[in-house]
């Protein structure tokens, strides 16, 4: 819980940093916070270093210093990744890159979601959905499609806070309890 209270704020710090640059420089800043955050998740040595409280801010600095001249970030965001190197914070950066993505969303009215149905729908089908739910929603939306074959068919969406689950598996079960009810 507390990380996820100082992620928020450590990303809302960096976004208003961002916004006073202009809102592509937000955008870039918030690429290359995912593209450091990636970085981090794909090597889990790095952030066992990073979460690491026997190595110094300076010793972290440095190795977080070749991973951002690797990246080509750039000075704000090398700035901002050695003030969580002082703060002891580089453990929560793919968090705080996740943070400052929601926040880029709300800014630009985008909405991110995942459609998930039991079998694999076609280019065209997803398109046609993803538009539909774009005209009902109002909003953009940047859906990912994943199959499960345990929900049997039907489809379950995940859009925010809120679940749609039209699966046949959570109709059953509905009937299921209904059954068992007397109803």
């Amino acid at each position: 819980m507390t990380g996820n209270i100082v992620s928020r704020r450590y990303a809302k710090a960096l976004f208003t940093v961002g916004g006073g640059k202009g809102g592509d420089a937000q955008a870039s800043l918030g690429k290359e916070l995912a593209d450091l955050a990636g970085a981090l998740e794909g090597s889990p040595e790095a952030l066992r270093f990073f979460k690491n409280p026997l190595f110094s801010a300076e010793e972290k600095r440095k190795v977080l210093g070749q991973m951002t001249q690797k990246l080509s970030t750039s000075q704000v965001a090398q700035n901002f990744c050695n003030l969580l190197a002082d703060k002891d914070r580089l453990a929560f950066l793919p968090d705080i890159s996740s943070g400052y993505t929601e926040l880029l969303d709300q800014v630009s009215g985008l909405i991110r979601g995942e459609l998930v149905t039991a079998v694999p729908l076609s280019a065209d089908k997803q398109k046609e959905i993803q538009t539909k739910l774009e005209q009902q929603t109002g909003k953009k939306l940047v859906l990912t499609f994943a199959t499960d074959k345990d929900i049997l068919g039907g489809i379950v969406i995940k859009i925010s806070d809120r679940v749609l689950d039209a699966s046949i598996k959570a109709q059953l079960h509905i009937l299921k309890e209904t059954i068992k009810r007397g109803e």
